[in-house]
């Protein structure tokens, strides 16, 4: 029998125990252990919200610029649905407030497309908990949803500021190009107003890549921002750390780092003297090239365990699958696809000589799957510098967080975890994401407080430290 309309379809409820277990003897214990944890600060310290939001507190500009146009979460599935990047505002450097409202008009009338995603839990808890609206996304609810959000975000209490402190966000870290002046983490800096944390991360991927095109003008700009000459792999080297110590007296905490591998072995230095110079003279192979960056990436971890700043990797991705539409739209736009990695040769070089240095910690993450309980926790749990990630982009989804806690538990237990990882460009998403987070992890551990692995103080006690002292630990905050 066919189910019948009614007025409560449009409404949107979002449910208090969403996420928890299903078994009410677990989600009793599960709702406690996340009431214990709900409300403690946010701590993000892998992300790419813009710095100038914060330091120059301007008011957001439209609900799409605001929640669709920096997601790619949301954007490849309406892409993927027929929908045109353009038609939201990816790489449009002029967009009309018609277009704004008509592409939340295509995220909205295509909402069936996310039932079952992470991105539905996400943005149902940004329409409910940020904006108190409670109308279901759809066709004809998108105007008044746009309306509402315009309306909201032209108020002192949605600039980018006033919602920072209402998150309770404690630390937040941008991602950051070496060659970066970082002038709005210095403008923050020394603002007496602003009581916030934001630093700058160290992202060097594309100066490490010596077989592309723009490699050659990118060292060119690193020597000038350095005033060190890069002609030759020493200069590189001394650029480098020159740019390092710039960005840890702005704040910076870790550096990151993704490479289709994990791969980082040291050459010898006339070897490396000679592929650097076949580089810069634009004759270097792509054999040759994967070489130089491994040892490249070698050379980061040397000096990480010099500065002191945190090493995260998460290598393992095709960037940029689609040529046509990155030549039309550029990088980060979703068409980024996950491959199988391996780490434990692949950092072997890499951890026997670092992998015990005092000063040197290493964040691991993947989005392969297989490799989290056959090499990554292991890995974890040996080495005294090694943390693993959190689940990450393609695998931050509940079915998936608890697979990861499944996987890793045993061999590395929780202390040797980094915290929950949102990196997103989608600022008001970050409540929510840390939200999901913490409730499938206070299932997960109601699960061992029923099986007797764990007393409910030992899990009240776990659960705080997954939220807060894990990544302070990890991230050495």
């Amino acid at each position: 029998m066919a189910r019948m309309t009614t007025a409560d379809d449009a409404v949107l409820h979002v449910h208090p125990d969403r996420l928890l277990p299903t078994e009410p003897g677990l989600r009793s214990i599960a709702r406690e252990l996340y009431d214990a944890v709900k409300d403690l600060p946010i701590i993000s310290p892998h992300g790419h919200v813009p710095p100038q939001w914060l330091a120059d507190d301007v008011p957001f500009g439209d609900p799409t610029s605001l929640l669709i146009t920096p997601d790619h979460y949301i954007n490849r599935l309406l892409h993927s649905s027929g929908v045109s990047l353009a038609d939201l505002g990816v790489a449009q450097q002029e967009f009309s407030p018609e277009q704004a409202r008509n592409a939340f008009r295509l995220l909205c009338s295509n909402w069936k497309v996310y039932r079952g995603t992470p991105m539905k839990f996400w943005f149902e808890s940004e329409l409910a908990d940020v904006f108190g609206i409670d109308l279901v996304p759809s066709a004809e609810s998108a105007d008044a949803i746009y309306d509402r959000i315009a309306e909201a975000i032209a108020t002192p209490e949605f600039r980018p500021r006033a919602l920072y402190k209402r998150f309770n966000i404690e630390f937040i870290a941008t991602t950051d190009d070496p060659a970066d002046d970082l002038r709005h983490h210095i403008k923050l800096a020394n603002d007496p107003t602003w009581e916030g944390k934001v630093a700058p991360t160290f992202r060097p991927d594309k100066y490490l890549e010596p077989a592309t095109p723009a490699w050659n003008g990118l060292v060119d700009t690193l020597g000038e921002v350095s005033g060190v000459d890069t002609g030759t792999y020493a200069g590189w080297i001394a650029a480098m750390e020159n740019r390092r110590a710039f960005f840890k007296e702005n704040g910076a905490v870790s550096s990151d780092h993704s490479h289709r591998d994990a791969r980082a072995e040291k050459l010898d230095d006339s070897e490396a003297e000679r592929l650097y110079a076949r580089a810069r003279a634009g004759e270097i192979t792509s054999e040759e090239g994967d070489a130089l960056r491994r040892d490249f990436v070698f050379q980061q971890a040397r000096m990480a365990s010099e500065d002191g700043l945190v090493m995260t990797l998460h290598p393992g991705v095709v960037r940029n699958h689609h040529q046509p539409s990155f030549e039309t739209y550029g990088a980060d736009v979703g068409g980024d696809i996950p491959m199988a990695v391996e780490y434990a040769n692949a950092l072997q070089p890499m951890l026997s000589a670092f992998g015990t240095a005092p000063n040197f910690q290493l964040v691991i993450f993947t989005i392969d799957e297989d490799v989290y309980s056959r090499e990554v926790a292991p890995l974890a749990g040996f080495y005294p510098s090694v943390y693993v990630g959190a689940p990450w982009w393609f695998i931050d989804e509940a079915e998936a967080i608890k697979r990861y806690r499944a996987a890793i538990t045993g061999s590395a237990g929780f202390t040797k975890t980094s915290g929950f990882i949102d990196d997103t460009r989608a600022f008001l998403s970050i409540p929510a994401r840390h939200d999901m987070n913490r409730r499938i992890d206070s299932g997960f551990l109601a699960e061992l407080v029923a099986d007797h692995r764990l007393t409910m103080d030992e899990a009240l006690d776990t659960a705080h430290d997954l939220v807060v002292t894990n990544p302070r630990k990890a991230f050495k905050l």
